[in-house]
């Protein structure tokens, strides 16, 4: 039956020769017998016994719970138990990292629209970014309620190009002219702006925001604390925020 030593089972397992012997000093992988001269020697049940060891670290068992199962006199129904566990953990920290990692994304283009890049702008598109879930919900609102309005619209004008009767387009014309005002109003008391300056959030005056350049992100506004003019990053306001004067 073969024997090995220390150094020779830890670079057949891949390890260290210190890991070993902490395996050794923690009763988890104890040699089969010692040599003459005090060295360790194991046994071929032990390589096999320290592969395991080296597969359960590998899959990011902890040495503790490694102990506790290698204790066990049928370790056999546990370990499906502790791999099911850490591989519900891996997912999760998977799931972490993949939130992380679109995060930092989604700063990386943002900073592309920020002049003066500075530790505040930063802070300026992280505020921003916690309250997109709140952006999505309103625009998708702003969405589901257009839609019907855009209908109404398209039917109108095809009515009056078939049949050439064009009052229902005064009716539509009726009913979109409130609606505007109504979800222009319901918009802009929802959002509020950062200013890339001063990097205060500010609502900006009803008029100057309905008629502003914009992108999905940005609008074009004159900050209402430092007075500065230019693109600043919308995102869901606050009621305690005060409007621009008109």
């Amino acid at each position: 039956m073969s024997k090995y030593t220390t150094g020779e089972i830890a670079k057949i397992c891949g390890v260290s020769v210190r890991t070993v012997q902490y395996y050794d000093s923690r009763n988890i992988l104890i040699p089969t017998e010692l040599s003459e001269g005090g060295r360790r020697l194991y046994s071929e049940e032990d390589l096999k016994r320290m592969k395991i060891i080296c597969f359960l670290r590998d899959v990011g068992i902890s040495i503790n719970s490694i102990d506790e199962l290698l204790s066990e006199e049928n370790p056999g129904s546990v370990i499906s138990v502790l791999l099911e566990q850490q591989e519900q953990m891996l997912k999760e920290e998977l799931e972490e990292r993949q939130t992380k990692l679109k995060m930092l994304e989604q700063i990386k283009r943002e900073l592309k629209s920020v002049d003066n890049f500075s530790v505040e702008s930063i802070g300026d598109i992280a505020y921003a970014m916690e309250n997109k879930k709140n952006m999505k919900r309103l625009h998708a609102i702003l969405l589901s309620s257009g839609i019907p309005i855009g209908i109404l619209q398209w039917s109108t004008i095809i009515y009056w190009i078939v049949t050439g009767i064009w009052w229902p387009c005064i009716i539509y014309v009726l009913l979109a002219i409130p609606y505007a005002v109504w979800i222009s109003n319901f918009y802009f008391k929802r959002v509020a702006y950062i200013c890339p300056q001063c990097h205060e959030i500010f609502k900006p005056v009803r008029k100057e925001a309905f008629w502003a350049k914009h992108t999905p992100t940005l609008r074009k506004l004159t900050c209402t604390c430092c007075g500065y003019k230019g693109f600043c990053i919308e995102t869901y306001g606050k009621e305690d925020i005060k409007y621009g004067k008109a």
